[in-house]
């Protein structure tokens, strides 16, 4: 599998789905060539884990993922690029893509994720929670409001009636993260599958308020794929029994029933 960490790609907006999805239909069979699969950033190690997968399941497909901000990546889609499935990390993102035609069918929910408080190991800081990060000197970095994380982000803190402002604001999530890994900010508003990714040197600070703010994970195969039939395999793919183990592993929450 062919992994390229698309840090160009631009936005997507997710629409709610159906919540559970059925095995795919046929592994392997005559499904062939080459499957582009754009996805939110957040999703890396589930579906770097998935594309393996997949690959293994299905010998005739080659699978290459890009992985960056779900907004770039929508306006990507909706500039010609080419794909044959996008994966976002909101509704809000998934939206331009369906609203300009551009999806084969409905985008359906394939995961949740929530978001915790990124500080460097061992919490030097003391973060408890959101009002921590407005002590004197604390710098926090955020995602950008357009971003899934970013919009979580701000309602999160909107709901605690914290004033925060942010030393940065990062295209997506994993910039964000990589923040606190190079302690170039105290800590940062990421998803808990982020810093589940990162053990050895971040620590994860729940905090209540996230629980008003998460985000669902939309997918859908693309009108203008070159590929439509892996791209309808790989969809029913993540929804099925692999997908769903390797969300689960990587911290993602299943979507509402």
């Amino acid at each position: 599998m062919r992994a390229a960490l698309a840090g160009a790609l631009a936005l997507a907006v997710a629409l709610p789905g159906c919540a559970a999805g059925p095995e795919p239909a046929a592994p392997g069979g005559a499904v062939r060539g080459p499957l582009t699969v754009l996805a939110a950033a957040s999703l890396t190690e589930a579906f770097t884990r998935l594309g393996r997968e997949f690959e293994a399941t299905h010998p005739g497909v080659t699978v290459t993922l890009s992985f960056a901000g779900s907004s770039a990546l929508a306006a990507q889609i909706n500039q010609g690029a080419p794909a044959d499935v996008f994966a976002a990390a909101s509704p809000a993102t998934m939206r331009p893509v369906t609203a300009a035609g551009d999806a084969d069918g409905e985008p359906v929910v394939f995961a949740r994720n929530q978001l915790v408080i990124a500080v460097p190991k061992g919490n030097p800081g003391g973060v408890t929670g959101l009002a921590d990060l407005t002590r004197a000197g604390t710098r926090v970095a955020l995602c950008a409001a357009q971003v899934p994380c970013g919009a979580a982000a701000r309602a999160a803190l909107d709901a605690a009636g914290v004033p925060l402002t942010p030393v940065t604001l990062e295209r997506d999530v994993r910039g964000a993260l990589s923040k606190v890994r190079l302690g170039e900010v105290d800590a940062a508003l990421v998803y808990r599958t982020d810093a589940t990714a990162a053990p050895a040197e971040v620590h994860a600070v729940e905090f209540p308020e996230s629980a008003g703010a998460v985000n669902d994970y939309p997918i859908v195969a693309l009108r203008r794929a070159g590929n439509p039939t892996a791209a309808r395999e790989f969809v029913g793919f993540v929804r099925a029994e692999r997908g769903r183990a390797a969300l689960t592993a990587a911290g993602f929450q299943p979507p509402r029933a």
